[in-house]
C-alpha cells in the first residue's frame, strides 16, 4: 500500500499548520477522482474532493495551534516539528511493507527523509521529494486534506475575533492590515498568533518604538 504526507500552513503568521496523511492501495481511484496540488485547485472544487478522497482512502489529519508551533520551537526547528507530525502520521497510518510519500521540508531531500524515519517506530520505505505534491496522487490528495481542514480553521478564527483576517500569510495584506490594527488598539498581538515569526517581532517593535500615528 501507499500512503502521502503533506502539510498546509508552514509558513503563515496567523493560524495552525495541518498535516495530512492519505493511505489507498494504489492511486488508481485518486487518478480517476481527479486530484492535483491543492495549490492548482479552486476551494469548492477542494472541497468537493475532500469528501470523495475520505470517501475511498484511510486518512490521518493533524492540527497544530500557533501556540503549539511557537512553544516547540523553542526546542528544536520547524523542519524538526514538521518531521516529528509526518513520523507521528506513518505511526498511525502504515506498516513497514508500505511506500510512503513525502512532500519534503528541507532543501535536503534525503536528510528530511532521513529525519523521519528516526522518528517513527514503524519502518515503511519513505520517499521524500520537492514537489511531491505534483507528482503523486497520493500526495496530492493528503495536499487537499490538509488545506481545507486549514482554510476551516481560519475561517474559525476570522469569526471568533469577528475580523477578517485574511489567509494568515504574512504576505497577504488583509493578514497584515488585521494585525497592524489590532496592535494599535490592544497593544500586543492577537490570539491565534505566531508570536516567535519574525513579522510579528516586527510589528511590535514598530509599534513601540513609534507613535499610533506613525503605525
Amino acid at each position: 500500500m501507499i500512503c502521502g504526507i503533506d502539510e498546509a500552513g508552514r509558513g503563515p503568521v496567523m493560524g495552525p499548520m495541518v498535516v495530512a496523511g492519505v493511505k489507498v492501495n494504489d492511486d488508481g481511484k485518486l487518478i480517476e477522482l481527479g486530484v492535483k496540488d491543492s495549490k492548482r485547485l479552486a476551494p469548492s472544487t477542494r472541497e468537493e474532493l475532500e469528501e470523495m478522497i475520505k470517501d475511498c482512502a484511510e486518512f490521518s489529519i493533524r492540527v497544530v495551534p500557533a501556540e503549539d508551533i511557537d512553544s516547540l520551537r523553542d526546542s528544536m526547528t520547524l523542519n524538526e516539528l514538521e518531521a516529528n507530525i509526518f513520523a507521528d502520521v506513518i505511526d498511525e497510518l502504515c506498516v513497514d511493507s508500505d511506500t510512503c510519500y513525502l512532500d519534503s521540508a528541507s532543501t535536503d531531500e534525503k536528510k528530511f527523509a532521513e529525519m523521519v524515519k528516526r522518528k517513527t517506530s514503524v519502518q515503511p520505505s519513505i520517499l521524500s521529494e520537492h514537489g511531491a505534491d505534483d507528482e503523486y496522487p497520493v500526495v496530492s490528495a493528503a495536499s487537499i486534506l490538509a488545506k481545507v481542514e486549514r482554510d476551516r480553521k481560519v475561517e474559525a478564527i476570522s469569526e471568533k475575533l469577528e475580523s477578517e483576517i485574511g489567509s494568515g500569510y504574512p504576505s497577504d495584506t488583509k493578514t497584515r492590515e488585521f494585525l497592524i490594527n489590532w496592535i494599535s488598539k490592544e497593544e500586543s498581538l492577537p490570539p491565534y498568533t505566531r508570536e516567535s515569526w519574525d513579522t510579528c517581532k516586527e510589528l511590535m517593535n514598530r509599534f513601540l518604538n513609534q507613535s499610533l500615528d506613525d503605525f
